[in-house]
């Protein structure tokens, strides 16, 4: 099992009290896997995106990325897995300003020690349609442009896990679509697995799960995603 969660579970202490982000969790996710998890504003979808990557730590419960336990290791272990096994996509693009298409996509494989960065992002601009934009900074870029940098940027280091935090939340629905539709290519075309949060039900259905965040609590859903 590529991704498996064992009564996992988030509190945070408030002035009111202990808040109960995420209710005790199972979860299992095999590899090459497409899963969406939708829920209300505020029902934990994001907390559990940010556990699984191991972005947070848990309250309680384990959660394992291909076999290795998140909680047996500190953040620079942690960051190692990342760095070897994950790629990110978010709402907001998190390009940095100052570097180019190019150099955003290169920068994780760099960091990595991979020599052939550049060659990968070169390869993986032109697979999105921006080999004409390799010199072009964040500002020069439309925002669908943005996400489409974003996605070359989390395939770079071929990813077992892709961790995608409502990818097209910050597009008009035109571009939104060209978007999902260029992630899923990319993502079939990898095997990569897809574990996405979205408030859309129609991108959540072209994914092979959908699970329900509800008040912390997380169930499968077997019938219309509403």
């Amino acid at each position: 099992m590529l991704i498996q969660t064992t009564q996992l579970t988030k509190n945070v202490e408030t002035s009111e009290g202990i808040l109960h982000i995420l209710q005790p969790t199972d979860l299992q996710i095999s590899a090459g896997e497409t899963v969406a998890i939708v829920g209300a504003s505020g029902s934990g979808k994001s907390t559990l995106l940010s556990l699984l990557a191991g972005l947070d730590l848990a309250s309680d419960g384990k959660v394992s990325i291909d076999n290795v336990n998140l909680g047996d290791l500190d953040e620079e272990q942690r960051a190692k897995v990342r760095a070897d096994k994950v790629g990110f996509i978010f709402q907001s693009f998190l390009l940095i300003p100052s570097l180019t298409a190019l150099e955003n996509v290169m920068l994780p494989a760099e960091l990595a020690g991979n020599k052939e960065a550049e060659q990968q992002a070169r390869e993986l601009l032109g697979n999105v349609g921006l080999s004409d934009r390799l010199t072009h900074y964040p500002n020069q870029l439309s925002g669908g442009e943005q996400q489409r940098v974003a996605i070359a940027r989390a395939f770079v280091g071929t990813p077992k896990i892709l961790f995608a935090d409502e990818p097209t939340g910050n597009l008009d629905s035109a571009t939104g679509h060209k978007v999902e539709d260029l992630l899923f290519e990319m993502n079939q075309a990898s095997g990569t697995t897809l574990v996405m949060v979205t408030h859309d039900t129609e991108l959540a259905k072209r994914c092979q799960r959908v699970l329900r965040m509800d008040a912390g609590k997380l169930t499968e859903v077997t019938g219309d995603v509403g």
